[in-house]
């Protein structure tokens, strides 16, 4: 008995010992990097400091362990342990924690992460920054000549001409000067006036007071009746500097639509629609994928703004490239908890999301980051319909959007006389303006072209807002002409857009060198590859082409409609160059 009482005393001491070695085991590297800590910081010399804030070639040589630690958090690349993603995994099933929810940067640093891993986290960061950096200035070397074509067509007397005289009638919004824009009345308490504590309003009328609105409310106030923005508008290019760099402080799912798009409000109150990235810049449509089945692209969202500026159109709200932290910026921000549910990460290690749409919206269509970084397009928001009603309008042009069936204009090559004689084409410049948008999507190759809007205040005598350019720039190895045919029906088009089609035909100008300039101020650069720049020269001739067998069965005064008198320098060229 006595021997089996010592038995048992035995084993739980050694249970006891195997334990503390446990714990001791578990302990000892903290223990070592509390040591290692004030000597590395305090300046001390020797093997005391971590061997990961040293360069390469002045790693100390005593602490092998110690580096392969470092190695190894180094190919982590600064993701937390097994636990702090099992968290992220199983965050789903509990809504209540959205609320509190932190980034796996702030999740990693709450718990006791190694010091290298901070380091090695800190790397790619700036590996990260120094990689859009370089994006960035890809093909600037000689920015003096990369700006003269740009800068030339905009000294263009095309490019020059006024506007007429604005009424109370003619801008969308009226400036009553009793009326003040408060910024904290929005909840935001770090967008305040400088220098008074006070809530005080902001005038919007003024040149001092002006300047104190943010660029998107400025940008609201300048739209009228014939434009979006005006064609030098400081404001815009610091709205797109707004969209590319505003802390983003909520982000919800935006209803409707057959993809997944973010409504995403920044600091100072703006808000964008965010189209994420769902295929590299060299993936082509398929030939045998439908029109209505394609992926939107977020770089053919802001290929389309400099189109349609390039173009002088000015109808496209001003669209900006980020690259978005898709766990601090969306999934920490969001009160959206369908969307929130829809996190997880994937075998490779990344952050992914999918959301909820109509088409697209699975685990097998995800979102992925690289790890947690994605790209998207950030398109300004048009004012809230209760400030500014717009119409929607369908499309003559409508394609069937089946598989079998034929639109109308299809199998009648005499759609357009009938078109002509419905309201609202039957007077006034809507006719024209559909002609516009034709050869606007034909350049982009954009067959989705179902509905436009317009501004319900300016009633039929206005433009057309293109919106939802995300199917453009899908194939450029193909020429949709099926887009051109309202332009071959109709034969009719402005006497300003004709001759700006051929000046951009010219070869000082070009338009594919005009577009990649103008994309190169882009953060996400190269937004088009070189057989997309290629192709718009290509279809920007075959336009014409159609415009040439226009006026030759027509005649120019039928074909070509008169809506502005142009400088000396702009003459009209009535032949148009024909394709190569």
């Amino acid at each position: 008995m006595i021997l089996f009482r010592k038995f048992r005393l035995l084993i739980l001491m050694v249970f006891l010992v195997a334990c503390t070695m446990h714990i001791m085991i578990d302990l000892l590297p903290r223990l070592e990097r509390r040591a290692a800590g004030p000597g590395s910081g305090g300046g001390g010399g020797g093997d005391a400091g971590c061997s990961c804030a040293h360069s390469p070639s002045e790693e100390p040589r005593g602490r092998p362990k110690q580096r392969s630690r470092a190695a190894a958090s180094a190919v982590q690349a600064g993701w937390p342990g097994k636990h702090t993603l099992r968290i992220l995994q199983d965050f789903s099933n509990e809504p209540s924690s959205n609320l509190t929810s932190q980034s796996l940067e702030k999740l990693a640093g709450a718990g006791d992460r190694a010091e290298p891993v901070k380091r090695a986290d800190e790397t790619l960061e700036e590996k990260q920054k120094s990689l859009i950096k370089e994006r960035g200035n890809r093909g600037k070397e000689k920015p003096e000549q990369r700006a003269s074509r740009l800068a030339a067509l905009y000294e263009h007397p095309l490019y020059k001409s006024d506007l007429p005289p604005l009424t109370d009638d003619d801008t969308l919004f009226n400036v009553n000067t009793d009326i003040r824009f408060y910024p904290k009345a929005a909840g935001n308490q770090e967008w305040h006036n400088d220098g008074n504590e006070e809530e005080e309003g902001y005038s919007p009328t003024g040149e001092v007071t002006a300047e104190s609105y943010p660029n998107w409310l400025r940008f609201h106030i300048g739209i009228n009746r014939y434009e979006l923005y005006s064609r030098h508008n400081p404001v815009v290019e610091a709205l797109l500097k707004d969209l590319q760099s505003q802390r983003i402080t909520s982000v919800a799912m935006k209803s409707g639509g057959t993809q997944l798009k973010l409504i995403m409000t920044f600091q100072n109150y703006g808000q964008a629609l965010f189209k994420p990235m769902k295929q590299t810049r060299e993936q082509e449509t398929p030939p045998d994928f439908f029109y209505f089945s394609d992926f939107e692209r977020h770089n053919a969202e802001i290929a389309a703004f400099h189109l349609d500026r390039i173009l002088d159109f000015r109808r496209v709200p001003p669209v900006a490239g980020r690259l978005v932290n898709m766990t601090r910026e969306i999934r920490d921000v969001t009160r959206d908890k369908k969307l929130w549910r829809t996190f997880f990460i994937s075998p490779a290690n990344n952050i992914c999301f999918y959301g909820e749409c109509s088409y697209y919206c699975s685990t097998e269509h995800a979102l992925c980051g690289k790890p947690d970084q994605i790209e998207g397009s950030l398109a300004a928001f048009l004012p809230d319909l209760a400030l500014a009603k717009r119409k929607t309008w369908r499309n003559p042009w409508r394609r069937s959007y089946h598989k079998r069936k034929k639109a109308e204009w299809e199998v009648d090559p005499d759609y357009c006389d009938e078109v002509k004689q419905t309201p609202p084409y039957d007077r006034g410049t809507r006719l024209l303006d559909i002609m516009d948008m034709t050869i606007f999507d034909f350049l982009m190759g954009n067959m989705d072209r179902h509905h436009y809007e317009t501004f319900e205040k300016f009633g039929n005598e206005t433009f057309i807002i293109h919106l939802d350019n995300g199917r453009g720039f899908g194939k450029h190895s193909h020429d949709e002409m099926s887009i051109l045919v309202p332009l071959s029906q109709c034969c009719r088009v402005r006497r300003s857009t004709y001759l700006r089609l051929q000046l951009l035909a010219k070869e000082e100008y070009q338009l594919s060198s005009l577009m990649e300039e103008s994309l190169l101020r882009d953060r996400l650069v190269p937004i088009l590859i070189k057989p997309h720049l290629q192709a718009l020269d290509r279809r920007l001739r075959l336009a014409l082409n159609v415009l040439a067998e226009c006026i030759e069965k027509e005649g120019y005064t039928a074909v070509v409609e008169h809506d502005f008198d142009p400088q000396p320098a702009a003459s009209p060229l009535h032949q148009a160059p024909r394709a190569r």
